[in-house]
């Protein structure tokens, strides 16, 4: 079986493009329709080859317990809630936001952006969709706030962020930078840890001038979760993962197993978004921050206890 992980459910901006990652998320698991078929009957969900077929050989979306039943038989369990929460935008987006009408002659729809080239590795687009979204955020920002339960009299700087029903709602997602709020030209890229104790690349601030390889994107992952991706022309695709062991504990390593890639939480610092976000880790609600509260160039990322302090605030800005 190959590494479904490497297809985003968020990639795709309408029913079609959705269809297409389903497409290529069976393609990837190296099933046949039999295959998911008996998968899906032993997760004890019906998924019969017929209605298999016509989910991927149609151009809208599926229902969301077709979708998690295939999901789960294609291997990417994991991922069912991100599966589903991509679907529901979708979904959403054609109720909400329907395209304006128009007028007798005219073709119904724009055609669809080339795919950009890059790598062997799928890379997931930023989608005008996504744009229209996050403008949204920013002219309700209590409102994203609340989903959070960051408001006054939510949690602090320390504690565990409330859960809301709308907290996989993204803050922001796409092609990004992340900046320490203290010093916002310098960038979270690949670097190497100070005391030269690991041989392989961790996250450290360098200019952001010099930074332009790897790219980041942040990639939603369902439940207000997110992976942080770094995209390489040589190296493909890594995600951020907080190293649990070894001479640099603590520090964030890209690794390609993304399906098991540490997962953040973006939490507003302050009700004024400018003042940047936490990056707190899913497992253990412990936060990121810089080490020993340095504000020079090559000063590693890792993580620490939450304390509100300002090496553990990062502007996320789109790129």
């Amino acid at each position: 079986m190959g590494d479904v992980g490497d297809v985003s459910p968020y990639e795709a901006e309408d029913a079609a493009g959705f269809v297409e990652s389903l497409r290529r998320l069976k393609e990837r698991s190296g099933l046949t329709y039999r295959e998911l078929e008996d998968r899906a009957a032993r997760n004890g969900e019906m998924l019969a080859r017929s209605t298999l077929a016509d989910l991927l050989r149609r151009a809208s979306l599926p229902r969301p317990d077709l979708l998690a039943a295939f999901v789960r038989a294609c291997g990417d369990g994991e991922r069912v809630g991100a599966w589903l929460d991509a679907r529901d935008r979708i979904a959403t987006d054609v109720t909400v936001m329907p395209a304006a009408d128009p007028g007798p002659g005219s073709a119904t729809a724009p055609p669809a952006p080339p795919r950009a080239e890059g790598s062997a590795t799928s890379r997931p687009r930023r989608t005008g969709r996504r744009a229209k979204r996050l403008a949204a955020l920013h002219v309700v920002p209590l409102l994203a706030l609340a989903a959070w339960g960051l408001l006054p009299g939510g949690s602090g700087g320390s504690g565990a962020p409330a859960a809301s029903a709308t907290a996989s709602r993204p803050v922001v997602d796409g092609w990004v930078t992340i900046r320490p709020t203290r010093t916002p030209t310098l960038c979270l890229t690949d670097g190497r840890d100070r005391d030269g104790a690991y041989a392989n690349a961790v996250a450290v601030q360098l200019p952001c001038a010099r930074t332009t390889v790897p790219r980041t994107y942040l990639e939603p992952a369902g439940e207000g979760l997110y992976r942080i991706q770094w995209h390489h022309p040589r190296e493909g695709r890594g995600c951020l993962t907080v190293m649990s062991a070894g001479p640099v504990k603590g520090m964030l390593e890209p690794r390609d197993d993304c399906a098991r890639a540490t997962l953040f939480r973006l939490e507003p610092a302050a009700a004024d978004s400018s003042a940047g976000y936490r990056l707190r880790v899913a497992r253990g609600g412990r936060c990121i921050g810089i080490v020993h509260d340095d504000t020079t160039q090559g000063a590693e990322a890792a993580e620490e206890p939450c304390t509100g302090g300002d090496d553990q605030r990062f502007l996320v800005r789109t790129d």
